[in-house]
């Protein structure tokens, strides 16, 4: 379940964060990743109550199930502002406004590596001997990958590490993409970016030598992804690191770095909770409980991160006011 289906809360701090890079003249949203269009839903609305509703809000969905499902969601919990939501299956050439994405990096594709001793080998997918399944197969990288590879662990590995003889971790490269293209399309605004994931030398760190390849399946987390080929989500975590390197290539300046915990309350968390009504005990507890999972660190508050970037916006986004760690990603 993703933090704007865990509560609306969620939403409306968002949606502060959207109304502070408004400003006086509110702009467009451009939504990647809407799932079942909870987070849309909840900006419309919160927006509206602040008196910034957006211009327009696009949702960028190559899927038509998906696409119902949002339209169904916001007709019954923002009807008054579906008119001014749109649906393409391709990134817009322009946006000006907030680019969002929730939880959208750490389902693209990486290349996965394993490294041997000074060997370099990428990890691709075979079938099994039986021929009833598939399993890991390593072939020796070509040398642009093992370069690469090498570079990376050379940035994230300190002086006095003790190199594994054996590693396996993966690296991005559709999620560097997506944000370097995505980003060069921004003519004014900014993008804010939710997912979970480490800064490089955290993620490449030595004691980290399985990769964070990790599988989802009815609210279960492993690690095999061969178990249910074609029914289970296969995600990685997210390099910030990379991800603000290709923001930088497409022009965008660095706006902040945090904690989805830190974020959630410098935009007001806490106040919002405590201003719900408290005349139905039951539900008043479910916000208090779902709050509590996007603060807590044993939960999602702390493995979640938030970034932004922007291009021709001021550096001052509320979210990022007390804890920045943006300096974690140099």
């Amino acid at each position: 379940m993703t933090a704007p289906e865990l509560s609306p809360l969620f939403g409306d701090c968002v949606a502060a964060q959207c109304a502070h890079w408004f400003g006086s003249a509110p702009a467009g949203i451009v939504e990647f990743g809407a799932g079942s269009g909870a987070l849309a839903a909840q900006l419309l609305g919160a927006l509206q109550s602040l008196g910034v509703p957006p211009v327009s809000y696009t949702i960028v969905e190559l899927s038509p199930e998906l696409r119902q499902r949002q339209r169904q969601l916001l007709a019954a919990r923002a009807p008054a502002l579906l008119g001014r939501v749109d649906w393409i299956d391709a990134l817009p050439q322009r946006i000006e406004g907030v680019i969002l994405a929730n939880e959208v990096l750490d389902a693209m594709p990486v290349r996965l590596f394993r490294l041997r001793g000074d060997t370099v080998l990428e990890r691709g997918v075979a079938r099994a001997p039986d021929a009833a399944g598939f399993e890991f197969a390593d072939r020796p990288a070509d040398a642009a990958f093992a370069q690469r590879v090498r570079r990376l662990l050379g940035e994230a590995w300190r002086p006095g590490d003790e190199p594994p003889i054996d590693y396996v971790s993966e690296i991005g490269e559709q999620a560097e993409s997506w944000v370097e293209a995505v980003g060069a399309r921004l003519s004014r605004g900014a993008m804010l970016l939710i997912d979970y994931g480490f800064p490089r030398a955290e993620y490449y760190h030595p004691q980290r030598s399985g990769g964070t390849l990790q599988c989802h399946y009815r609210h279960r987390v492993h690690g095999d992804p061969f178990m249910l080929p074609g029914l289970q989500d296969i995600t990685a975590h997210v390099d910030f690191t990379a991800a603000s390197q290709a923001a930088r290539r497409a022009g965008l300046a660095p706006l902040g770095y945090t904690s989805q915990a830190r974020f959630l309350l410098d935009c007001g968390l806490l106040d919002r909770l405590a201003q719900l009504p408290r005349d139905d005990a039951r539900e008043w507890a479910r916000q208090a409980q779902a709050a509590q999972l996007l603060l807590s660190e044993a939960e999602m508050g702390e493995l979640f991160k938030a970034i932004a970037f922007g291009r021709d916006v001021p550096d001052d986004a509320p979210g990022f006011a007390t804890r920045d760690r943006r300096d974690m990603l140099e």
